[in-house]
């Protein structure tokens, strides 16, 4: 069955290949739009259902996956940072605190099965930096595309303190839901995924290759 990754970022498209299965990408057309009042849980599935949706009804008879992250601080959503000035304010805002990300992720299969509509909750707690380690990491031209201001499996990860949950819902796309969904379609992974998850965390793993 043809597979399809709704979405435009290079990290999602890596972790989905992690699976060893072959997959096609298409960009969504889906404009997302935010809302100050509605729930992060509500506006992150919203999304990813929206984009899995403008894909899927231009492709029948495929198997089509989208994924939206945001991240709550305080009560507060934060998105990509518009300018380095507002990356340094982002970087503040978190520095000694805990923050949640919140990533949905759902899949349409074009052949009739009930599609999969999850959120995916991570917590991440971050080290107690300043303003000297804030200006080196904006030096390494990380934040400005990146939710948060910083990128959990470059060199932001040094800014981090500890993370529960999964880390690969973190950065963009839980591996463990979408393989058990696509096995109980009959899609087996040739790679074994509790392994993948038991070896590499947000500390050795740098890159998904």
């Amino acid at each position: 069955m043809r597979m399809i990754l709704a979405s435009t970022s290079p990290r999602r498209k890596e972790i989905l290949a992690l699976l060893g299965l072959p997959f096609e990408v298409v960009a969504p057309n889906f404009e997302e739009r935010l809302s100050a009042q509605a729930p992060i849980e509500e506006e992150v599935l919203g999304f990813a259902l929206g984009k899995a949706h403008s894909v899927a009804i231009g492709n029948p008879r495929s198997l089509v996956i989208g994924s939206d992250t945001m991240i709550l601080l305080d009560g507060a959503k934060i998105g990509k940072p518009l300018d380095a000035a507002d990356a340094r304010r982002m970087l503040r805002s978190l520095a000694g605190k805990r923050h949640e990300i919140f990533t949905g992720v759902a899949i349409f299969d074009g052949e009739g099965a009930p599609p999969l509509a999850i959120i995916e909750r991570v917590s991440v707690e971050m080290q107690p930096y300043g303003e000297g380690e804030i200006e080196r990491y904006l030096a390494c031209g990380e934040s400005l595309d990146k939710a948060g201001a910083y990128s959990i499996q470059g060199e932001g990860r040094k800014l981090i303190a500890a993370i529960e949950g999964d880390y690969l819902a973190a950065v963009g796309l839980p591996l463990k839901p979408i393989a058990g969904f696509l096995a109980a379609r009959g899609i087996e992974s040739p790679r074994d995924i509790a392994q993948l998850y038991e070896t590499k965390n947000y500390l050795n793993w740098r890159s998904f290759e």
